[in-house]
């Protein structure tokens, strides 16, 4: 499987980049099923065509402001959707922003048997993303990075500094109240096993 990108060029507005999808593989191996973990954006987390070129079965949604429908894919499957609505800025708590990466690891590690009453799923890659995939989405990814593989990551940074240079982020991204609340999680964090492959 060929890993896909898509980013929009660095001189477009927010609003103008928001209306494009943005999908760009952030890091992997994770989990039994051996999944790549996407940073992107809301216009990517409904495009089935894109999710399904790229192995996206799962995505989480981490805008509060963003409500995400039922996905069929084209083979027949549906996306797994799950929701974490996070304040774009001040107003969250660091057990919200844990719960998100909890999740996150949850989702990655979670099996897709198959119910009659469940929607026909099976396991690939897990897209992060809440509205533009500047803020919100990239502080959980980097706080689970840090948290799931350290020796890559040894601080919150390192990881952070990853993400910045795959979104073509300014570093004033993710918003200071998003990375201050990243650090107070961390505090509340000790002895927590994130990406136990």
């Amino acid at each position: 499987m060929t890993l896909g990108t898509t980013a929009p060029a660095p001189m477009l507005t927010d609003e103008q980049e928001d209306a494009l999808p943005v999908l760009l593989p952030v890091a992997g191996p994770f989990g039994p099923a051996r999944a790549t973990i996407y940073l992107g954006n809301r216009v990517a987390a409904d495009d089935a065509a894109l999710l399904l070129a790229d192995g996206i079965t799962s995505t989480m949604n981490l805008a509060v402001n963003v409500e995400m429908g039922p996905l069929a894919l084209g083979d027949g499957s549906f996306v797994r959707r799950t929701h974490i609505g996070l304040i774009d800025g001040p107003g969250n708590t660091p057990n919200h922003l844990l719960a998100a990466v909890l999740a996150l690891d949850g989702i990655l590690g979670q099996a897709s048997p198959g119910k009659a009453h469940y929607p026909m799923h099976r396991a690939g890659n897990v897209l992060v993303h809440c509205r533009g995939g500047r803020s919100r989405s990239a502080t959980v990814i980097a706080l689970y990075l840090h948290l799931a593989r350290p020796e890559q990551f040894p601080t919150l940074d390192a990881a952070l500094a990853r993400i910045r240079a795959l979104r073509n982020l300014e570093a004033k991204l993710p918003a200071a109240s998003m990375i201050a609340l990243a650090e107070a999680a961390l505090k509340t964090a000790s002895g927590l096993v994130v990406g136990m492959d």
